[in-house]
């Protein structure tokens, strides 16, 4: 529902005046002459350097007699523009005249297409200025309003606040230790032959006193592979008188 002057309007008024050129429509806005011709132009793909003043002039003055039915004024610019097409294109028909030093004449376009590669220019420098972030359009100013009169104040610290602190920082950084790994390389075949001389001279060896726990995982798991493997050649007998009783290690009889 629509209000005039604050009052509620059913009806439509009947002295209502509607300006003749307020329903029009226009499909394509150009600001002057040179921006209907250079978009005339690059809508047919034609060559900027290379005219075909006939298509572009028939085009051109259409559209001129669609601005003349509304709005004369303004289409008194683009008359202008279309009598200089006119009067290229009848230059063109004519010979070309040759200077009087005997050099040709200048095409008769080249001081239009010279005019609408200045336009071009310009039109796409602006666009890229458009582009830029604007203060006031595309973001604002942030405004920070400071009182010298509003004192912030700030908490007091004590010494045993500085002394808590510094002990959870220490208490914290044991936390975070360090380890170093470091690789080993370990030989089956060497611990094999130190095996074979700890059973040198000895009638029988108890199996757990043949590993060194002090050197590590790695060393035990390395001396447990070469007993498998000098058992496995049978150059070392491995017996237990009973279940769950010592397990014993000797070196193998091997009759000369």
């Amino acid at each position: 529902m629509a209000r005039l002057y604050g009052e509620p309007l059913f009806s439509m008024p009947l002295d209502l005046y509607i300006p003749p050129d307020a329903l029009e429509v226009f499909l394509e806005k150009f600001e002057g002459p040179l921006d209907l011709l250079l978009y005339l132009i690059r809508k047919q793909n034609f060559n900027i350097l290379d005219i075909p003043l006939a298509d572009v002039t028939r085009q051109y003055l259409t559209y001129v007699d669609q601005i003349r039915k509304h709005n004369l004024e303004l289409a008194s610019d683009y008359l202008l523009m279309a009598a200089m097409l006119i009067e290229i294109k009848s230059r063109m028909l004519l010979p070309p005249k040759k200077s009087e030093g005997g050099e040709e004449a200048e095409d008769p376009r080249a001081e239009l297409v010279r005019r609408l590669i200045e336009y071009e220019q310009m039109k796409l420098a602006a666009a890229g200025l458009t582009r830029i972030p604007l203060l006031g359009r595309d973001f604002l100013r942030v405004q920070v309003h400071n009182d010298p009169s509003v004192r912030v104040r700030h908490p007091d610290v004590a010494l045993v606040d500085l002394r808590e602190a510094w002990a959870d920082i220490l208490k914290r950084a044991k936390l975070n230790t360090h380890h170093i790994i470091t690789r080993e390389e370990l030989s089956v075949r060497e611990h094999m032959g130190i095996v074979l001389r700890r059973l040198q001279g000895q009638r029988f060896v108890e199996f757990e006193h043949l590993f060194d726990p002090g050197r590590g995982p790695q060393v035990l798991v390395v001396t447990f592979i070469a007993l498998l493997e000098l058992g496995k050649e049978r150059l070392l007998e491995i017996t237990q008188a009973e279940a769950f009783a010592p397990i014993y290690v000797r070196l193998a009889y091997h009759p000369a």
